[in-house]
């Protein structure tokens, strides 16, 4: 399992929500960020005092099963966002040990994955592992 961060600007949600829809990603966390990379913000003057101000993003988290649904997803979040000026953004790859669904206490690929549909016995194994 792998969770996919990815920095953005705000104004390519949208379009990146477009995309993983397509690729029926399996869930989603925003949250509002600031930050800067290489443009180093904005610099404002007031009264003869220059100030860097931080730059309103976006982080984005999603949870996939493995290599495959994690290229999907960043090919997803790459062609939504890449302008090819500074400040498209980043995308970060982590391995995850384990993932738990507070609900039923999935574990695992099935915690991430839809299991509603599954027999009862196969939840039941899922449960368990």
């Amino acid at each position: 399992m792998l969770k996919v961060e990815a920095i953005i600007r705000v104004g390519a949600l949208k379009k990146v929500l477009t995309n993983l829809l397509e690729i029926d990603y399996p869930g989603l966390t925003v949250y509002e960020v600031q930050g800067h990379g290489r443009q180093r913000g904005i610099k404002e003057h007031y009264r003869d005092q220059t100030t860097l101000s931080m730059l309103p993003k976006l982080k984005l988290e999603c949870v996939v099963s493995g290599p495959a649904e994690a290229k999907k997803a960043i090919d997803a979040i790459t062609a939504a966002c890449r302008t090819g000026e500074q400040g498209d953004g980043k995308i970060f790859v982590y391995p995850l040990s384990n993932v738990i669904r507070i609900r039923t206490n999935e574990k695992g690929t099935f915690a991430i994955n839809d299991s509603d549909h599954l027999p009862e016995s196969q939840r039941t194994k899922a449960k368990k592992k």
